[in-house]
Parts: C-alpha cells; sequence; structure tokens
C-alpha cells in the first residue's frame, strides 16, 4: 500500500496573509489537516471542503493531546496512503516540535517535508515597530524559551544571555517575567535597557506595553497571553516605526478555547 507524506507547515503568528504560498498550496489540496490552537482559524477555510480537520492543541500544562498520541496520528493517516498537512503555529521548527514529529516519522518510515512558517520570533517585533537588528542599535540577537525561567537547573544559561547579545527574544514567558527581568539585571543587564511586552501580535488585538526592565512588569500587569518580549535598545524605535493598525486592518485573534497564562 501506498504510504502518504506529511508536510510539517508552518502557519505564521497569527496574520493569515502571513501563510507562505506552500502552505497555502498544500492546505487547499490536503486530504487530512492536523492543527494546533494557535493557528488561525481563517486559515482552515483554504482548505478543501471534504478535508479531515483535526484538532489537536496544547496548551503548557493542561494538553489537550500528548504529543505521543498526535505523533501516532500523523503516522496511522499516511500508513492509510493519506497525504497530511501538519498545520503549526509560527514555524515548525521554532519551539513548534516539529524536530520532534520528524524524528517519530523517521522512525515510523514515513516521508515529510518541512514547509518553514514565518515565526512569532520575528514577525512580532516586527509589527510592533521593533528591529531586532538595526546597525546603530544591534547586530545581535537571540531567540530563547521563557518556561525555563523558573526551573533550578534551566537549560536557558541567563547569566550568558544577559549580556551576549543586543536583543533578546522571549517566547511563553509572560507568567515568568519578572523572573526573567531579575535574573538578567542580576547578569549585568542595566534596568534601563528598553524592553516591551507584544500580545496576540499581527492580529486585530495586537497590544504592546514599553518601558525598561526596571518597570516593563508593572506596565504589563494587565496583559494577558499569547505575549512575546523583547529586550534590548531597539525597542526604543516603536514608538517612531510603529505602523500597524490592528483594529482597522486584521480579523480578531481566535482564542476559541481560552487564554492559558502558561501558553506564553
Amino acid at each position: 500500500m501506498k504510504i502518504g507524506k506529511v508536510y510539517l507547515v508552518g502557519a505564521g503568528p497569527g496574520d493569515p496573509g502571513l501563510l507562505t504560498v506552500r502552505g497555502r498550496d498544500l492546505l487547499r489540496s490536503a486530504p487530512v489537516i492536523v492543527y494546533d490552537q494557535l493557528v488561525n482559524p481563517a486559515l482552515l477555510e483554504e482548505a478543501a471542503t471534504e478535508s479531515v480537520k483535526i484538532y489537536v492543541g496544547k496548551r503548557a500544562g493542561r494538553h489537550y493531546v500528548a504529543q505521543e498520541e498526535i505523533n501516532t496520528v500523523l503516522i496511522a493517516h499516511a500508513r492509510k496512503g493519506q497525504d497530511v498537512v501538519r498545520l503549526k503555529g509560527g514555524d515548525p521548527f521554532v519551539f513548534g516540535r516539529g524536530g520532534e514529529e520528524a524524528e517519530a516519522l523517521v522512525e515510523a518510515g514515513v516521508p515529510f517535508e518541512i514547509v518553514p512558517g514565518v515565526s512569532a520570533a520575528v514577525a512580532v517585533p516586527a509589527y510592533a515597530g521593533v528591529p531586532l537588528t538595526h546597525r546603530k542599535l544591534a547586530s545581535s540577537f537571540a531567540v530563547v524559551t521563557g518556561h525555563e525561567a523558573r526551573k533550578p537547573n534551566s537549560a536557558v544559561d541567563w547569566s550568558k544571555l544577559a549580556t551576549a547579545v543586543d536583543t533578546l527574544v522571549i517566547l511563553m514567558g509572560l507568567s515568568n517575567l519578572a523572573i526573567i527581568v531579575k535574573k538578567l539585571i542580576e547578569h549585568g543587564r542595566s534596568p534601563e535597557t528598553p524592553a516591551a511586552v507584544i500580545r496576540a501580535g499581527t492580529t486585530s488585538e495586537q497590544e504592546s506595553v514599553v518601558g525598561t526592565l526596571a518597570d516593563i512588569v508593572e506596565r504589563s500587569a494587565g496583559i494577558e497571553p499569547p505575549a512575546l518580549i523583547v529586550v534590548g535598545d531597539v525597542v526604543s524605535l516603536s514608538d517612531k516605526l510603529s505602523w500597524f493598525m490592528p483594529m482597522l486592518e486584521q480579523p480578531p485573534y481566535d482564542d476559541r478555547y481560552g487564554s492559558d497564562p502558561a501558553r506564553a
């Protein structure tokens, strides 16, 4: 029997217009679509009416479907001879567990293709008027997960990150913001370093709070996830370079399954 192919497709950060042409074409032809919580539902309108759509959204600490079960779903449909689009928010290989899913497919003998997506790590700051690099302000940036901040043996070395790169982009760190700020300052980052918290970036509900490491926790107290944190001098350009008018340009961010502070 013919084995189907699995396409790990990046859905982008929220704005459906940021889906790649390759991703759109695959969505339109795929008989099976397996999608995550942070995928904009508008993208599913690109799919064929007869396609099977399977929701496997996960929230940190409250998984709707375990990763192992997702792997099983992908493999099972491929073994039936069906091509599968695995639609993942952002980019599959940027904190999207795409690497784990690709490994499972390899072990099962299922062919696959990676279709990169526009990562929120780059797109969300851009929509908030924050360039991650700038000839006068920043020649390096790093993208890290904020989930690790509370762990005693964190895989993220904040002592090095604090001063090793000009711009820090922190995903899934909102609930740990106070701890992250404390670690950065303790390890040499100036309290006066500009910082921003950007919620629901690239959607009509985008909201930005700008301050410094000294006051960003207080300023962003009312912000709910999904949100992204940017630390660095480039944040100082946000007012000048702000261009996106969220309430006028994009459909609302669809959080049908509720907000979860541990998710972002």
